[in-house]
């Protein structure tokens, strides 16, 4: 504290407020920084290169991963108080309203997945929401397919209208990257757009089996709600899109740049959606 306010008040003046000797003072300024001192500074500019490269995005638990599989380990703990010290903090966390519309007379699916979201081999279960995105020139829909074994993003859709035809490009988008997998049990919510009639003949076509949410329960579809929350924090919150160019790229580059080949993921062992199953197929 002295030292920071050398420049501001009498050194002396300081010393006899704060019961320092002065001679103390300046023997602990020619001191050398300890070896702890001079990792910390080290260990500082890793962690505000990785904060950086994460856009804000990662705090210390997977920062501590990133700078793991670098071979420059260190504790969570420690990170996390360089990074308070620091003020640096990953994206605080909003709470947003749901989007589809349920109140509707089609026919809707049973839910077959029962609140389980584990997959233990590729294509075995995907979920699919509708999340928003505000620009000055008006709103943007994102229809999103999430595979549960790798939670990987495998398909989706941006359009300035929530329409069939949005989630319906989501899922062919999914079914092309997946190259075309049969019997894929395929969950959403119960939303006018997934049980639209061009919706459920894309079922039929590709020999996929449908499943929704109970209604008003979004609990069934926990899954899907936790990546659409993690996309508003990591990659809308905070932003100002003056057009909806701007917020399309946004998109593009957190999910195929950054999410899908980048993001550590807690349930993945702390690896990227790619690395998981690069490393299954190995």
């Amino acid at each position: 504290m002295i030292k920071t306010n050398e420049m501001h008040f009498p050194v002396g003046m300081m010393c006899r407020l704060l019961l320092v000797s002065r001679s103390g003072y300046y023997a602990w300024k020619r001191r050398p920084p300890s070896v702890r001192e001079q990792s910390n500074r080290l260990l500082k500019i890793e962690i505000k290169r990785v904060f950086d490269d994460e856009k804000g995005r990662a705090g210390a638990p997977r920062i501590a991963r990133r700078l793991q599989d670098e071979g420059k380990p260190a504790g969570r703990h420690r990170i996390a108080r360089i990074m308070k010290d620091n003020g640096w903090r990953a994206k605080a966390a909003r709470k947003y309203k749901a989007t589809t519309h349920s109140k509707h007379s089609l026919p809707v699916a049973p839910n077959l997945l029962e609140q389980d979201f584990s997959a233990d081999k590729p294509d075995q279960k995907w979920v699919s929401d509708i999340t928003y995105i505000w620009t000055e020139e008006g709103w943007l829909y994102l229809a999103v397919v999430l595979e549960l074994y790798s939670r990987r993003v495998i398909g989706w859709a941006i359009s300035e209208r929530m329409t069939a035809a949005l989630v319906c490009d989501a899922l062919i988008m999914a079914l092309w990257n997946r190259k075309m997998p049969k019997g894929v049990i395929v969950h959403s919510d119960r939303g006018s757009q997934y049980c639209s009639a061009v919706y459920q003949k894309l079922f039929r076509k590709h020999q996929l089996i449908c499943s929704m949410s109970k209604k008003g329960d979004c609990y069934d579809n926990a899954a899907m709600e936790s990546w659409n929350h993690s996309f508003k924090v990591e990659a809308v919150h905070g932003e100002c899109f003056k057009a909806r160019s701007e917020a399309k790229f946004q998109v593009f580059e957190y999910i195929e740049v950054y999410y899908n080949r980048k993001r550590l993921h807690s349930k993945l062992g702390y690896l990227s959606p790619e690395a998981f199953e690069a490393k299954k197929v190995a």
